[in-house]
């Protein structure tokens, strides 16, 4: 299914409240009838799937009625930034199926900020404070005591135009002051408490090098820049409430003219058994906890495109959790649900075992060869088939095969019937241990007048089972994923360590399963499902001798059976 059809399916749904929002605005001629947003995220860590919610409403805003959305790199803290993660945003917004109309960067506005915070100190709305941060913070006060003005906050206009020059100009070193808004320290908007909106920062830029050693607060920087480019919605997530003020407050005193963009918060997305913190995540990665920003147990985007995850998929899950003005947490269960709804109708069908047993069909001839016809995927008609390799010798699942079975156990176990899927009804007849009572070999017979698509093949029985021929099987790796933590809210978790909240069984590697030998030809990126195991995607670390298939999703949710216990 493509974007377009999506979106138009999007479309046909009720509307959200900043879709309500739009609508009035361009009911009310609001900018002239033009829509413009923008996804600003700060180049400090990879995209994870609450970034993916972000990107839905600013791009699928501008989608929806014909406007522009542009990417804005929020790139004011050199300390934390790089090109790296420039380059991976790109590529997952890309991925996720949108298209910016232009690239800009908060540096590329220095200038323009630089010669606004000259005019705010020019007009008595801004000084230069020589306090520490600890100074400054304890002068706040609290959400119920006023704050205490700074020292510094009646120093001529001049003087503080003089150490600005002198600030930009490299003269002092980092800390020693700082550029504060003056606006009123008994504000009980915490915000408006003479915030600081320039600090002193000597560290290269990923952009413009050693240009700039000071730089303008988020605070600062973010409204002016939505106010240069021309954005009319500035959609953001609900701990910017707060900020909402102090960004009216600049744009007023920035604005030139009638125009001037409006912030709108939204819900931020919180999962269970997820952590979205960039800080947390970037401490997994260097302490080498995961395999990287791209392991498939990461929340992140890359994370979950190397997993199997689709476009399609988080981007259904995106619009069916919807957006309102209240946080809360959403089942992890349900993002999964939405990848296998997805993976259901794309995802080829294969056999492949996981946890390899031979069974030996004993009446079977020796050296005999059949090819059962597979349909690649039941859910479309035009997918066509494969052809399987039968002989007398095969792999089935260990949990396949039970000597001493309970009453409803419905698969091999002696002198019970199963079908061998897309093949013959067989008769289990015993097995063989080793030394140490280890089951090595299962045996069975099999009825040739019960081949699929015979008469005889409707002769019913409980249980079906899948297979692979010994002669034609595939060695292959399989890496079993499952939730990164073992508690529903790792974020607010008491405990010393991240590392206490992981998950032991969240990677599971097993180094020879048994496919299918036409997967030969799989390639990264390709879906798949693995008969009653799971669906999967190929991995990048595959090669043409060695393929590596993680699991992107069991087939169902087994984990709230496992928590209920």
């Amino acid at each position: 299914m493509s974007i377009e059809k999506d979106t138009k399916e999007a479309n046909e749904k009720s509307l959200n409240f900043i879709e309500q929002i739009v609508e009035q605005d361009l009911k009310n001629g609001l900018n002239d009838g033009r829509i413009q947003t923008r996804f600003p995220p700060e180049p400090n860590g990879y995209l994870h799937i609450g970034h993916a919610k972000a990107v839905c409403i600013d791009f699928g805003i501008a989608q929806k009625y014909g406007g522009t959305c542009n990417l804005r790199f929020d790139d004011t803290n050199p300390v934390k930034e790089d090109v790296e993660y420039v380059d991976a945003i790109k590529e997952d917004i890309n991925w996720l199926g949108f298209q910016w109309e232009n690239v800009y960067y908060a540096s590329d506005y220095f200038h323009q900020l630089y010669d606004f915070a000259v005019d705010l100190i020019k007009r008595g709305y801004a000084y230069v404070d020589e306090q520490t941060s600890e100074q400054i913070a304890q002068q706040k006060g609290t959400p119920t005591i006023p704050g205490t003005n700074s020292p510094y906050r009646d120093r001529p206009v001049e003087e503080s135009l003089d150490l600005f020059r002198r600030m930009k100009e490299g003269e002092f070193p980092d800390g020693a002051m700082t550029l504060r808004a003056k606006i009123d320290m008994a504000s009980s908007n915490m915000h408006f408490r003479d915030p600081i909106i320039y600090r002193i920062i000597h560290h290269p830029h990923h952009r413009t090098g050693n240009e700039w050693c000071i730089y303008p607060m988020y605070d600062f920087a973010h409204g002016q820049s939505d106010y240069f480019e021309g954005v009319t919605h500035s959609i953001c997530t609900l701990e910017f409430v707060v900020h909402r003020p102090l960004y009216d407050y600049l744009v007023e005193l920035l604005k030139k003219d009638d125009y001037r963009p409006h912030q709108y918060e939204f819900n931020r997305l919180n999962l269970t058994y997820t952590m979205m913190s960039k800080r947390k995540l970037l401490e997994l990665v260097q302490r080498n906890l995961v395999h990287g920003w791209d392991d498939p147990r990461m929340p992140t985007l890359c994370g979950l495109r190397r997993r199997g995850y689709t476009p399609r998929s988080i981007r259904n899950f995106v619009d069916k959790i919807g957006y309102t003005k209240y946080d809360g947490t959403i089942d992890i269960a349900l993002l999964e649900h939405a990848v296998r709804d997805d993976l259901n109708e794309v995802a080829e069908r294969a056999s492949v075992v996981v946890d390899p047993i031979k069974l030996i069909i004993t009446n079977y001839p020796e050296g005999k060869v059949e090819y059962m016809p597979s349909v690649n995927n039941p859910q479309d008609e035009n997918s066509g088939t494969h052809d399987i390799a039968f002989s007398r010798e095969l792999y089935i699942e260990r949990e396949d095969f039970m000597e001493d079975a309970p009453k409803k156990y419905f698969r091999l176990t002696p002198g019970q019937e199963v079908r061998l899927r897309c093949a013959y009804i067989v008769k289990c007849t015993g097995c063989k241990k080793d030394a140490d009572g280890n089951i090595v070999e299962v045996y069975a017979e099999y009825d040739e007048q019960t081949r699929s698509g015979m008469p005889e093949s409707n002769r019913k029985v409980k249980g079906t089972i899948h297979w692979v021929s010994v002669a034609h099987a595939l060695p292959v790796e399989v890496r079993l994923y499952d939730r990164l933590f073992t508690v529903e809210d790792p974020s607010s978790a008491d405990v010393n360590d991240i590392a206490e909240l992981l998950n032991p069984e969240s990677e599971t590697i097993i180094p020879t399963a048994y496919a299918e030998e036409w997967l030969a030809k799989a390639k990264p990126g390709e879906h798949y499902q693995f008969q009653r195991v799971g669906y999967f995607t190929v991995d990048k670390d595959s090669t043409p001798d060695h393929i590596v298939f993680n699991r992107t999703v069991s087939l169902k949710d087994t984990w709230s059976k496992v928590k209920d216990k």
